[in-house]
């Protein structure tokens, strides 16, 4: 599995707009509103590197709406779920 984040700056009129359909692009699991520097901030889980190509690329950026974005790829991933079935199996 690959996951990124990636930072969108939006027009401003098109904020609401522009996370929904963002919401609804396979490969995007979620999306929030943000205060900052940018207004959105979209969370891709694809399987290889070519599919980020295919959702961030070819789909997402092609949104109207976007003025500019970046893209951090993750390297590993750590969450609560992971800690606690390190803890479930002794791992102290």
């Amino acid at each position: 599995m690959v996951t990124a984040v990636v930072l969108i700056k939006a027009e401003t009129d098109q904020v609401t707009g522009l996370a929904e359909k963002l919401a609804e692009l396979e490969g995007v699991s979620e999306v929030f509103s943000v205060a900052g520097q940018y207004d959105l901030v979209a969370l891709v889980r694809v399987r290889e590197n070519e599919d980020l190509a295919r959702v961030i690329s070819d789909k997402m950026r092609k949104l109207r709406g976007i003025t500019s974005s970046e893209t951090l790829i993750a390297f590993k991933v750590y969450s609560k779920q992971d800690l606690e079935a390190g803890f479930a199996l002794g791992l102290d």
